[in-house]
């Protein structure tokens, strides 16, 4: 049996939607910090990994919906995630996002390298595909220099 364009396109999606899964636990436990944060250092942590996962989120989704729209295929529905138990602290909520964001990350990029976008994706869902995994490159870095000051 044979796979069909359509076939690999909702794999396509079903992948990117794995990686959207992914961002929204590190938007949960990225919050769940926040909280636990004084204003000073929430802001920090709002600013250096929020606000760039939010965007990458945004993005994914956006680049899930269009290219769905694009081929007529079903957009999915993403809930939000459960930022976990709150004995985890700070620290253990930020490394629990570095490894949603890292995960999202080996997502995208597995998916890259596979010929799957290629083949049954178009050039607007590889670029923004791109655009989310250079936003998500930069998080590791930022969160260990974030727990730098927040660990003070």
């Amino acid at each position: 049996m044979g796979y069909t364009n359509t076939e690999g396109r909702q794999d396509l999606l079903d992948i990117v939607a794995e990686s959207i899964d992914e961002l929204a636990v590190a938007l949960a436990a990225l919050g769940a910090a926040y909280e636990l944060l004084d204003e000073a250092h929430g802001d920090e942590l709002e600013e250096q990994l929020f606000r760039p996962v939010q965007v990458a989120y945004g993005r994914a989704k956006r680049a899930h919906s269009s290219f769905a729209e694009r081929t007529g295929l079903q957009t999915a529905t993403f809930e939000a995630a459960a930022p976990g138990a709150p004995s985890q602290g700070v620290k253990g909520y930020v490394e629990g996002a570095v490894q949603a964001v890292g995960s999202a990350d080996v997502i995208l990029s597995t998916l890259q390298d596979s010929m799957l976008p290629v083949e049954v994706g178009d050039r607007e869902l590889r670029s923004g595909l791109g655009e989310v995994r250079e936003l998500l490159g930069v998080l590791p870095g930022r969160a260990r220099e974030v727990m730098r000051t927040v660990g003070r």
